[in-house]
């Protein structure tokens, strides 16, 4: 066998490799990744897989039957009923941002997972009396 020929195989089983590898992460990721969506893109793509669904909770939405949650998702376009069944975190309450990781069933969104979100400006409570006693405590709307 030339040596030109040698060198052919060479990069032929180089490159064979490198396929079947990058065949095995993308297959083994495509079963771990998760599409972060907002109402309108649940709206108009109808996902059939489990997303994460964000938004805001609708104020007035909120309804709690024992460990059964249902509330509304808002991006102020689109607005999707979510349901979840267990216990919410405590940033979770109406009006604030939520992460839902669910599937879209039948028109609503059954949440598997909640997870609450709060502002830029949050603090917690230890820290903020603190500040307020060394005088040093400026309220969110004159930090800059």
């Amino acid at each position: 066998m030339k040596p030109k020929h040698r060198r052919f195989w060479y990069l032929s089983l180089i490159a064979l490799f490198l396929g079947g590898a990058t065949l095995v992460v993308l297959t083994s990721l495509n079963d771990h990744l998760l599409f972060f969506m907002m109402p309108s893109d649940v709206v108009a793509k109808n996902p059939k897989t489990t997303i994460r669904l964000g938004g805001l909770v609708v104020a007035g939405s909120l309804n709690r039957q024992d460990l059964l949650i249902t509330f509304k998702v808002t991006d102020d376009k689109h607005t999707i009923p979510v349901a979840y069944k267990g216990i919410a975190p405590d940033l979770f309450r109406e009006g604030q941002g939520v992460v839902a990781q669910g599937v879209w069933v039948n028109g609503v969104f059954q949440a598997t997972h909640l997870l609450a979100k709060h502002d830029e400006n949050y603090m917690p409570k230890e820290i903020a009396e603190k500040l307020k006693e060394n005088g040093r405590w400026r309220p969110a709307e004159n930090r800059s």
